[in-house]
């Protein structure tokens, strides 16, 4: 690759329970994602749609193309990316391939999921498809692997569970800030330790809720982007890794392999160590997934995430700031979108648009985890243009 790949615009939909469907908040991300960039619609080459389950939920196929039609990008190439809840990152991953191979000079992704519309349980039934086979005729679900996984946790590395509870009251907080997230309001440890128990130890505030939403970034070649900005992120590494599918065979379910090698394939391709990093954005799903990603990404040593979070260097003032969106946590899951909001925060944190959550970041980070860290997608992103 001779160039590198700029981010030059990018939009998110109000996150929560949302009356439009799947289609329509497609179009919306998309449309404002066009007009934050500054692009016509008829210079983009490339459009990718981010979805886990639209035939599941709403009965609703080939969105990658209504998409297309609805923007009126035609006759632009369009593909939808499923990579389970990490979809979103899966999609970042092929528009950057898009552009970096010189196939597209301007692509468009958009990841949404429309979901409240169904029951909980019907819900919880679709996102438990992800797991193997083996274990969902057992009653295996997401959250009560969390369940497991945490009380592992807790116990090998004598860690208070109060520690746990502070990864919500956190992202809570942020989310205050954050317009799009579905939760704009604190929680103390108190609420949070004494919601009810979904999976010991975890408690209703320890899970990230269901949601509707959409977001939206802009690629294209950084000799373009002068011509659009004076001022976008460049992606300098982003690599993607499988972890097994029946999780009970992981020699150590603290341990996501998928992060850690997702994670090193992207530090490589940047350039970067994990001390570079200034910000990032990671898939807490469960408050559990945000010690072990912070394990897995080299931000800290094995057993040592819960103490840097009582600490409050995970704190938006904090010497790394995580999740300064809210995280899925209080931001909320759509799951196709989810790794594509990542992207929007990283961005708006390093082009300097993220308003009252903005920290001080030259490079960002984002981690989006599919299943039980069954795939995950790893980016890097650096401040690019004037903003460098």
């Amino acid at each position: 690759m001779d160039e590198r790949v700029a981010v030059v615009g990018a939009s998110m939909t109000k996150f929560g329970e949302r009356d439009a469907w799947i289609q329509e908040l497609l179009a919306q991300a998309g449309k404002e994602c066009l007009e934050d960039a500054g692009v016509d619609p008829g210079d983009v080459e490339h459009v990718y749609t981010s979805n886990m389950s639209s035939g599941e939920f709403e009965g609703q196929t080939g969105i990658m193309n209504a998409l297309a039609h609805d923007l009126g990008l035609m006759p632009a190439y369009s593909q939808r990316i499923d990579q389970t809840s990490s979809s979103g990152g899966a999609g970042i991953y092929a528009a950057w391939q898009s552009v970096a191979s010189g196939a597209s000079d301007m692509t468009l992704l958009v990841g949404g999921e429309k979901m409240t519309h169904r029951t909980t349980g019907e819900a919880t039934d679709v996102i438990a498809s992800i797991t193997h086979p083996a274990e969902y005729k057992h009653g295996v679900t997401l959250p009560s692997f969390a369940g497991m996984t945490a009380r592992h946790y807790l116990e090998k590395y004598d860690a208070p569970r109060e520690s746990l509870a502070k990864v919500a009251v956190k992202n809570h907080k942020n989310g205050v800030d954050n317009p799009h997230a579905q939760f704009q309001k604190e929680v103390d440890l108190e609420t949070v330790l004494e919601s009810p128990i979904v999976a010991d130890p975890l408690r209703l505030y320890d899970f990230c809720p269901i949601t509707d939403g959409s977001a939206a970034l802009m690629l294209c070649p950084e000799s373009v982007a002068a011509e659009y900005t004076d001022e976008y992120a460049v992606i300098s590494g982003v690599a993607g890794a499988t972890d097994t599918h029946v999780v009970h065979e992981r020699d150590d379910p603290t341990t996501m392999g998928g992060v850690v090698d997702s994670s090193d394939a992207a530090y490589e391709m940047a350039g970067l160590d994990p001390d570079d990093v200034d910000v990032a954005e990671l898939h807490d799903m469960f408050t559990i997934l945000e010690f072990l990603q912070m394990e897995g990404l080299g931000f800290t040593e094995p057993g040592e995430a819960w103490k840097h979070v009582e600490e409050g260097r995970t704190e938006k003032d904090g010497a790394l700031p995580i999740n300064t969106s809210g995280g899925l946590k209080s931001k909320g899951h759509p799951l196709g979108a989810s790794g594509v909001a990542q992207g929007v925060e990283i961005y708006e944190q390093l082009v300097g648009e993220a308003g009252p959550r903005q920290v001080e970041a030259d490079v960002g980070l984002a981690c989006n985890v599919g299943g039980f860290g069954n795939c995950v997608i790893t980016t890097i992103m650096e401040s690019g243009g004037e903003a460098a």
